[in-house]
Order: C-alpha cells, then structure tokens, then sequence
C-alpha cells in the first residue's frame, strides 16, 4: 500500500513540473524535450527538472 501513496505523489509533481515546463520561457523544442523526460522517467526526470529544469523568475 505504501507504493501507491508513493505513485500518487510522484504524479502529482510530475503534473506540476510539466505544468511549470509548458508556463516557462524556454523553446518549444526544450519543453518538449523536458515532457518527454519526465513522462518516460518519472522519478528521474522530476529530479533533474528541479536541478536543471527551465527556471521561473524568483521574486
């Protein structure tokens, strides 16, 4: 059961870095290259969005 709490968290970040992708300034080639890492790697590529990802503004 533990698995599935730990899916549905990863889901719901994922959902929020694609949604931080597609809001940012970056290419469309590079947000497309971005989804699909992170929807073919979830885990991993959640992690490397968050290090390397399109970075929004910082107030």
């Amino acid at each position: 059961m533990e698995y599935g709490i730990f899916g549905i968290v990863i889901l719901i970040l994922d959902l929020i870095a694609l949604f931080s992708v597609w809001s940012s300034g970056a290419t469309t080639a590079t947000k497309l290259l971005w989804t699909l890492l992170i929807i073919i790697l979830p885990v991993l590529g959640l992690i490397a969005w968050f290090f390397v990802g399109p970075k929004r503004a910082r107030v």
